[in-house]
């Protein structure tokens, strides 16, 4: 099916994800952080994974609880959907332009988390949204979703342009890895014969 929904409430945050990995790139998401839902449009769109995200968050602390914790969840949601990882191409990458900005993304939906960050931002904030809270997305993601992500900003001048371009980058590279392969659709691409 490669469908997940999955709900996670703590003290901090109450939210639920679903996901539909062979969707058309349809999105729905509301955390009350108008620049995150931005860039989880993006996600979604751009790696063609529906994707509906609900998040109340203790919003008038800041950010942080909200992004990460949604991160946790989309990463959840991926892991449940993508199952034994049977059939998937397993390995994406992808160098993206926007404007002034280059991101460069590769990943592995190895169930290794671990990731490698050099993205620099000029500017602390992008309107009212922290930058440094898009890497703590995408350490979530990686944590709890199991892969292995590198995203490297190669040029950029405008944060909201890097930003944006980390998260479509992410996307197109999540894309390709979570594709079936038609030459070994029924198998692990992995010699273990487990990821």
């Amino acid at each position: 099916m490669r469908k997940a929904q999955i709900t996670r409430e703590t003290a901090e945050t109450n939210i639920s994800v679903d996901l539909d990995i062979n969707g058309e790139g349809s999105y729905d998401n509301e955390t009350g952080v108008g620049f995150f839902d931005h860039m989880l449009d993006q996600l979604a769109r751009h790696s063609l994974i529906d994707m509906t995200v609900r998040c109340k968050g203790d919003l008038h602390i800041d950010d942080h609880h909200t992004v990460e914790d949604v991160g946790i969840t989309i990463g959840q949601a991926l892991t449940q959907a993508l199952g034994d990882k049977r059939g998937i191409h397993r390995y994406g990458s992808c160098l993206l332009p926007m404007d002034d900005a280059l991101v460069r993304a590769a990943l592995d939906l190895s169930g290794r988390p671990y990731l490698v960050w050099d993205v620099d931002f000029p500017t602390t904030k992008i309107g009212t949204f922290d930058t440094e809270l898009v890497r703590e997305f995408f350490q979530a993601l990686s944590t709890h979703g199991g892969i292995t992500l590198h995203v490297e900003a190669l040029h950029g001048l405008n944060s909201h342009h890097i930003a944006e371009a980390a998260f479509k980058a992410v996307a197109r590279a999540l894309r390709d890895a979570v594709e079936t392969d038609p030459r070994k659709a029924d198998t692990v691409p992995s010699t273990k014969g487990a990821l």
